[in-house]
């Protein structure tokens, strides 16, 4: 989510020259100097993810998505491929191969099929490939690609969602070069659509269309009987609508108009039908709108009546896996502090308990059809992602994949979890890892690195792969880093995360200035060292902090929006920000100039580097290029790199690979001195 972060400056360069001679070079600069061992983003690169989970009905295999990076030659991108193992660890076998992809592996009800999307014909469809060996075969023809697809209870028929594909008529004006872009009309719908498995008697599997209208289809499930789909619906495709409404209907598999079950002013998504097929369970915001965020776990009777909302959730941030096989509780995931676990939320309204326990990141749930088994991923700082099963009544990992056995794992800079109290009382924590080789009582250079957001969450999750921040490779070039959850993180409840609404860049700032103090009163970092970079709201954080302090040596502000009032009208999520701020600008200019460092740009003399994608909407280009441009007229250190071809954030493994060094060598620079910008 977006989010997911003045004196003028006089003889810089000398001041920050003379300043260098008493800092701490980094311990890679005193211990690793001219070696190429250890952590580096090429190698980071290397470690395989796994994108998801499936397992079988009896709960005897799993099939899961292991994603890695293609960057030979010309090429940048990321292919993703099935596997599937024993749920005794046994016969763990590659399923799909060749230069396409192929993801979102789901049983048939009877486990003999599995169904996966791949754009290996063109656009992205549903193929069926038996699991006791043969040949993969295509079942969907959608002419603008497969959205999300369900397997019918009877194994008969798949349901799938389709964005409305171009007319002859936009089709025609795009060969001829005269075709525009409307902006906010003209949309492209996803709607429902079911094909059966097996062809007609002339050998067509035509697919039936299901809804149709002015609508978007975002979620779906089958009722347990094959005779209905229940959805969820928003009035139109645009993430900034799905903030605001969002309710659910039921549509009959033989045709007819959808019946609306929940229309209340609350935002509803992704229901699911009891094994009995009496209530549907869904997230919502409730009886309103919450475009800051809420995800509250609701039941409604299948024919209709008023919604019950069941236990709170310790983040009320719900994600819906699946029923218990009994039908008497709803499985959920959702952040929980630095955790990520899965929990389960009674029907009767009694109290959340944990399914899951321990510390690491749970993520990638699927539970078997009939309840007995639950296959997951699992991580730590210390160990990347692999496929796990467990009983869900009793607990008990059992370790299924080493998907990266092959790849190198050099010593690693330890992570921990740290707890600290920010200026006003409130309480906070954060994770900090150290750098490589780190001698107790050394005092090194700090990085705060700050989220997205501002309702993200740093979790523990593996600290060597890949990311926009290699945190190994800064931890192995002597640098600590702290990852803050401040007030606005998810994983803490309602009103922490509500916590920084309209109190962006103070609230939250003091929290984090009050974490970077705990590690040096730590003994771990060197006051005159710290560095500061974040992506996103981070990247907010980061232009708000360099007004409002000189203590960093250099900052790094990557897909930051520094100026409020020109982002908000002209991201794709307008109201969400606007949410956080307490109304439009227009009707309060106050409260979005003081909340945005372009208008406190002269307090500014951090040397401060600019990262943004070229073709980012969702903090579009221009936020960056105006706190560039800025920083250079008042001679402030600065740079500016534009990935090219990127959205809000890189996707091209190559282009990944290319932050952080960029990072680290803007930091190096400063801690050792620097020049002054030229206007």
């Amino acid at each position: 989510m977006m989010f997911p972060v003045r004196l003028r400056q006089r003889a810089a360069g000398s001041w920050l020259l003379l300043c260098a001679l008493s800092l701490p070079l980094p311990l890679a600069a005193q211990t690793h100097a001219g070696t190429t061992d250890g952590w580096t983003p090429a190698l980071s690169m290397r470690y395989r993810t796994i994108q998801g989970t499936a397992v079988s009905p009896d709960g005897e295999r799993v099939a899961y998505v292991v994603r890695e990076p293609v960057m030979e030659g010309d090429q940048s991108e990321w292919r993703s491929q099935i596997w599937l193992v024993a749920a005794d660890g046994s016969r763990n076998v590659q399923y799909t191969r060749g230069e396409e992809s192929a993801s979102s592996p789901s049983f048939s009800p009877d486990g003999r099929l599995l169904a996966f999307t791949s754009s290996r014909s063109g656009e992205r469809q549903v193929w069926i490939l038996p699991v006791d060996g043969g040949e993969a075969w295509q079942l969907t023809d959608a002419e603008s690609g497969v959205s999300s697809f369900r397997w019918s209870p009877d194994g008969a028929r798949i349901a799938y969602t389709m964005r409305d594909p171009e007319t002859e008529a936009e089709k025609k004006a795009k060969e001829e070069k005269r075709y525009v872009i409307v902006v906010d009309q003209d949309f492209k719908y996803n709607h429902l659509y079911v094909v059966d498995l097996e062809p007609d008697t002339a050998g067509e599997r035509e697919a039936r269309r299901l809804t149709e209208g002015a609508f978007h289809v975002t979620s779906f499930d089958w009722s347990p009987d094959g005779r209905s789909i229940i959805f969820a619906r928003q009035p139109d495709p645009r993430l900034d609508t799905g903030y605001r409404y969002g309710d659910i209907a039921v549509v009959s598999v033989e045709g007819g108009a959808p019946k609306p079950l929940v229309t209340w002013d609350g935002v509803d998504g992704d229901p699911l039908y009891s094994p009995d097929g009496r209530w549907i369970a869904f997230v919502s915001t409730g009886e309103r709108p919450e475009p800051v965020g809420l995800g509250d776990v609701y039941v409604v009777p299948a024919e209709g009546g008023a919604p019950r909302r069941l236990a709170e959730t310790p983040d009320r941030n719900a994600r819906l896996i699946g029923w218990s096989a009994d039908g008497e509780s709803v499985y959920v995931t959702e952040p929980v502090g630095t955790t990520r676990q899965v929990l389960a939320v009674p029907l009767d309204g009694s109290p959340v308990h944990a399914v899951t326990e321990g510390e690491g990141v749970f993520g990638s749930v699927s539970i078997a059809a009939d309840g007995s088994r639950m296959a997951f991923t699992f991580e730590t700082p210390a160990t990347p992602a692999d496929v796990y099963i467990s009983p869900v009544a009793d607990f008990s990992m059992t370790r299924l994949t080493d998907v990266n056995r092959d790849i190198p794992r050099p010593p690693m800079g330890r992570t921990e979890l740290v707890h600290w109290t920010s200026k006003d009382g409130t309480p906070v924590e954060g994770l900090l890892t150290y750098p490589v080789g780190y001698r107790e009582g050394q005092r090194v250079p700090l990085i705060l690195n700050v989220h997205g957001g501002p309702a993200g969450v740093f979790t523990q999750s593996f600290t060597g792969g890949p990311s926009i921040y290699m945190l190994q490779y800064f931890a192995q070039e002597g640098f600590a880093v702290l990852r803050p959850n401040p007030r606005g993180s998810t994983g803490y409840g309602k009103e922490f995360r509500y916590a920084n609404v309209e109190d962006w860049g103070y609230g939250d700032f003091e929290d984090l200035m009050s974490g970077v103090d705990h590690v040096i009163a730590m003994g771990v970092a060197h006051p005159d060292s710290l560095l500061l970079m974040g992506w996103s709201y981070g990247g907010y954080m980061t232009s708000f902090a360099v007004t409002r302090t000189d203590r960093f040596k250099a900052a790094s502000m990557g897909a930051g929006l520094p100026d409020l009032i020109s982002m908000v009208t002209t991201t794709d999520i307008g109201r969400y920000l606007e949410a956080h701020m307490g109304g439009p600008f227009w009707e309060d200019y106050e409260t979005y100039q003081k909340h945005s460092a372009i208008y406190h740009i002269e307090d500014v003399h951090t040397p401060t580097q600019v990262i943004h994608g070229a073709e980012d909407l969702r903090v579009p280009f221009t936020q960056g290029q105006e706190f560039y441009r800025a920083l250079r007229r008042l001679g402030v250190p600065t740079e500016m790199i534009v990935l090219p071809r990127t959205p809000h954030g890189p996707r091209e493994p190559k282009l990944l690979m290319e932050v952080s060094p960029r990072i680290l060598a803007w930091f190096t620079k400063h801690l050792r001195g620097g020049g002054v910008a030229v206007n």
